[in-house]
């Protein structure tokens, strides 16, 4: 699948691997399903010879099913075994990279995951910010309660996409990391300190710049609807991004769900 003999050593794998994935990689073959199958079997083939306990397994697989012979069907080397091993080997190497896309598909829907919340989260903080809504002026007790509510379940789904995403992306600065000669990404990309700072201050900059802008959108677009939207900043407005990603979160899911069957 590689391309290399069976004595390469890791670098000419490495090698191998690299520029085979740059050609089959689903992002420069959008669509291309057999090159999304090639670019799986590809990554798996470098994941089995890059460690020496899984190559070695490996090597011994295939001593085990095509080197020797024998009266048994595996040891046999007349074209009728021959092909029912290569048949067994096809299998359980479709079976292999099945389960390695399935991972992969995870792997993307927990990326998405983390990604879509934060960018909810800066949104919908600046556009409170910017139009400023007076929901808890205007409703009454049982319409707060609502809102506190919402607000309670919005900060805890938050809580718990930020805590999964950490555990999944971040490492803290005090963990040990093995990195290969040549350079290898880390296998979380991102210091914990360096997310925590990331979220502060993308919270703190978009509630800035929708401040920004709530001056010039106030008075051309809101002057007429005070009713509703407010000039003012009040503590009530912590209530409202929360339930915006709440909302937005629950309708991506659903719609993923929808587009998954």
């Amino acid at each position: 699948m590689l391309g290399v003999k069976r004595t390469a050593t890791i670098r000419e794998i490495k090698t191998a691997y690299r520029r085979l994935a740059r050609e089959h990689h689903p992002d420069v073959n959008r669509e291309d399903q057999a090159s999304a199958r090639d670019f799986a079997q590809i990554a798996l083939a470098y994941r089995t010879l890059s460690n020496a306990e899984e190559r070695a397994r490996y090597d011994n697989q295939r001593q085990n099913l095509g080197w020797q012979s024998g009266s048994s069907v595996m040891d046999s080397n007349n074209p009728h075994a021959r092909r029912m091993r290569r048949a067994a080997v096809q299998r359980r190497w479709d079976a292999a990279v099945d389960r390695w896309m399935e991972a992969e598909r995870k792997e993307n829907q927990y990326r998405s995951q983390a990604v879509f919340t934060t960018v909810s989260l800066f949104l919908s903080t600046f556009m409170v910010a910017v139009f400023k809504p007076r929901i808890w002026d205007t409703t009454d007790n049982t319409g707060r309660l609502i809102v506190l509510l919402l607000f309670t379940v919005g900060l805890c789904h938050i809580a718990f996409r930020i805590r999964d995403s950490f555990r999944r992306y971040t490492y803290k600065a005090t963990e040990t990391t093995s990195i290969t000669e040549e350079g290898e990404p880390l296998p979380k990309p991102f210091a914990r300190t360096t997310a925590t700072a990331f979220l502060i201050l993308g919270y703190a900059a978009s509630f800035g710049l929708g401040l920004l802008a709530s001056k010039y959108v106030y008075y051309t677009l809101l002057v007429d609807m005070a009713f509703f939207f407010g000039n003012n900043v009040r503590p009530d407005m912590l209530f409202y991004p929360p339930i915006a990603v709440l909302l937005v979160d629950t309708m991506h899911t659903v719609a993923t769900k929808i587009d998954s069957y």
